[in-house]
């Protein structure tokens, strides 16, 4: 039987205050005690695996061994079908402008004119389907591991719309909805989305029984 986490602290190995509270507001009913990698000041690893699953297990199993504590990370992103599966694990580096001297950083703008020049390439029958993947992952000092992977389908749509998402949400209309994932409330997109579908069977896994 894979081990469960019990009430006390959970490290979320991350460096990003605004997943640690979305992250922490989730797992507090459970009675879990969340603090970021951030906050204990544990260094961030590299990326280096090739799918999600294995991208969250670097993170997660790195903060356990840090700090001695079970650990969550998620690893999360966007694949095409007409290009592959692409960006996938590479959702975040599309976005890189680093190559600019002296104007570091992440242009989202950017990653999805890429997509759209590179479907527009294939033609106007190119498969729009897409999909946005999220894989979290468990670990425990004693080097146990767990992972739960969510899903949501949608299309790939032009031009962008919508503010109130972030990353490649304003091209990302979901099945059966008329609005992208940046043109909805967050709380309804938090209800439907990879992140809330793999955090259901998170909390199934851990917590119910």
């Amino acid at each position: 039987m894979a081990a469960r986490l019990t009430c006390g602290k959970l490290v979320i190995a991350t460096h990003n205050a605004g997943k640690l509270k979305e992250i922490s507001a989730l797992l507090a009913p459970h009675g879990v005690d969340c603090v970021s990698a951030g906050e204990l000041g544990l260094p961030e690893p590299d990326e280096t695996g090739t799918t999600f699953v294995e991208n969250a297990l670097i993170k997660a199993r790195a903060a356990a061994g840090a700090s001695g504590l079970p650990a969550l990370a998620d690893d999360s992103g966007l694949s095409v079908a007409a290009l592959g599966g692409r960006p996938g694990v590479y959702t975040a580096d599309w976005a890189e402008r680093q190559w600019f001297e002296g104007d570091p950083g992440r242009d989202w703008f950017m990653a999805m004119g890429k997509v759209e020049g590179m479907l527009q390439a294939l033609g106007r029958d190119a498969d729009r389907a897409c999909w946005f993947s999220c894989v979290l992952a468990i670990a425990w000092p004693d080097g146990e591991s767990v992972t739960y992977e969510g899903r949501v389908d949608g299309t790939f749509t032009w031009p962008p719309r919508g503010d109130k998402g972030f990353g490649y949400d304003p091209v990302f209309l979901p099945e059966g909805m008329d609005s992208t994932f940046a043109e909805i409330d967050p709380d309804q997109k938090h209800r439907v989305s990879h992140r809330a579908d793999a955090f259901a069977k998170l909390v199934a896994g851990q917590f119910a029984g």
